[in-house]
């Protein structure tokens, strides 16, 4: 078995690459969601370590002196890190010449042969899924008879090898949980509508919807959603609360837990059995059955993609979703007691200053407990990114999508919408929502109730000032 280290490399301070993070960017509030796609093959690799530089606050010198004694890194990229990921495997490669050095996630999995291009390092990148593709090669397996990837040979020939057939039995996958507690401080991470310490695993992969800007199920997890039994997902809950036993809340974080309904009634009623607190991804038409017994049995909050508050966007983007239904589930979620993290996109196909402030005044009507207001981003591989390119609503210049600090640009435009008209959208709404007196007298009203709320706020609230700051500056 080789010596095996997962990296999550240092790159932007304060850059949340993770595979959990839908935009690897730095969030305008300090967010890291836990590094589950690379602590699942980590799992499967005895005697490996996970190493996640960002939240740990981590530079380079501990990793080249871990590195000196291994066989195999694999690290986990992105769009836009991409080019400080492969200096660091430089970095890697200097310090310990025999590494083998593997790179995996969506940008390597749509980018396959332009990443083997432009990072000469790299000796093989994995395509698609790729837990059991990483298992094969840490045995020792030769890279020419390894599915799922693409490789360079001695000769510095770049050859891909036959696509990795996908996991069926989600069951087979280890815990990822034995990987939180052996190699991360989990109260290194920290997302701002979800209680502190955490815990986020994933009970499936895969989403059957079809938005055009999603990077996952049209890179990496697929339009198929492939689910753990509820009985395998409690066992492994009640290995984490035994583990963690200061773990405040629990996150589901599949691209749409709710996509099967009787499946998410049954995790929830083991929730419940447990005593703990969750929360999960869920799309805007959960009907009222379902987000009651879900509510009882410790559902808290639920993070709600709405996107647009214009239905002709939402069918630009296939989104699915109709307005007068997500604003039933809506009103009925505030009726249960059920927190809403409310996530919008500016910028997506159709988008004007018309539609721009029919979303904000959307979003205030149906008021969730919190959002998140991203620029709308074409990742390689999405449908998105294929259509603005093909529209020249893309400069390609603009490829990373992120400035040189970490923080997203607005990488799209239209002939009736600038750049600079979409990027200052974002700041617009947020002000428009958070700066009213009914939503101002709510956060008070939470602050004053509990000390922790307080404190979470309050630092919140610095670091949301200093992210208008820093934008302005930029």
């Amino acid at each position: 078995m080789m010596r095996t280290l997962f990296l999550q490399p240092p790159s932007f301070d304060g850059f949340d690459g993770g595979a959990g993070s839908r935009y690897q960017a730095k969030r305008e509030i300090k967010s890291f969601w836990f590094p589950t796609w690379l602590a699942q093959p980590a799992a499967l690799v005895p005697g490996s370590r996970l190493i996640d530089a960002p939240p740990a606050k981590m530079g380079m010198d501990p990793i080249l002196e871990d590195i000196k004694n291994r066989d195999l890194v694999i690290i986990h990229t992105s769009t836009p890190s991409f080019a400080s990921d492969v200096r660091v495997a430089q970095m890697l490669k200097d310090a310990n010449p025999k590494l083998i050095i593997g790179m995996v996630g969506a940008k390597v999995a749509v980018q396959p042969d332009e990443s083997m291009a432009k990072g000469t390092p790299i000796d093989f990148v994995a395509r698609n899924e790729f837990d059991f593709t990483i298992k094969e090669i840490a045995e020792g397996k030769p890279l020419a008879e390894v599915d799922g990837i693409t490789w360079r040979n001695e000769k510095g020939e770049v050859i891909a090898n036959k696509d990795r057939a996908m996991i069926e039995d989600m069951d087979s996958l280890p815990f990822v949980t034995e990987v939180y507690k052996r190699d991360l401080n989990i109260n290194d991470y920290f997302i701002g509508y979800l209680k502190h310490p955490y815990i986020s695993i994933y009970t499936g992969r895969g989403c059957k919807s079809r938005c055009t800007f999603c990077l996952w199920p049209q890179t990496v997890g697929g339009h198929r959603y492939r689910t753990r039994s509820p009985e395998h997902v409690a066992a492994e809950v009640r290995l984490a609360k035994q583990y963690f036993p200061e773990v405040k809340e629990f996150m589901f974080d599949d691209d749409t837990f709710t996509d099967d309904l009787p499946r998410a009634e049954a995790i929830a009623r083991e929730m419940g059995k447990l005593g703990v607190t969750w929360s999960c991804n869920a799309k805007a038409n959960v009907p009222y059955e379902t987000l009651k017994i879900m509510k009882e049995n410790g559902l808290r909050l639920l993070l709600v993609g709405y996107e647009s508050g214009n239905q002709q966007i939402l069918h630009n983007i296939k989104k699915g979703m109709r307005i007068e239904v997500a604003k039933e589930f809506t009103k009925n979620c505030h009726k249960l007691g059920i927190k809403i993290h409310g996530t919008f996109i500016v910028g997506l196909p159709g988008e004007t200053k018309e539609t721009i402030q029919e979303t904000i005044e959307f979003a205030k009507e149906i008021n969730p407990h919190t959002l998140q207001v991203s620029l709308a981003a074409p990742y390689p591989g999405t449908h998105l990114h294929k259509q603005a390119t093909e529209n020249g609503w893309f400069n390609e210049s603009e490829a990373e999508l992120i400035d040189e600090n970490g923080v997203q640009i607005a990488p799209l435009h239209y002939p009736h919408l600038s750049h600079t008209e979409i990027f200052d959208s974002v700041e617009e709404f947020y002000r428009k929502f958070y700066f009213r007196g009914s939503k101002i007298a709510s956060i008070v009203n939470e602050m004053v109730r509990s000390p922790q709320m307080m404190k979470r706020r309050l630092r919140e609230g610095v670091e949301f000032f200093q992210f208008l700051k820093d934008r302005h500056v930029a």
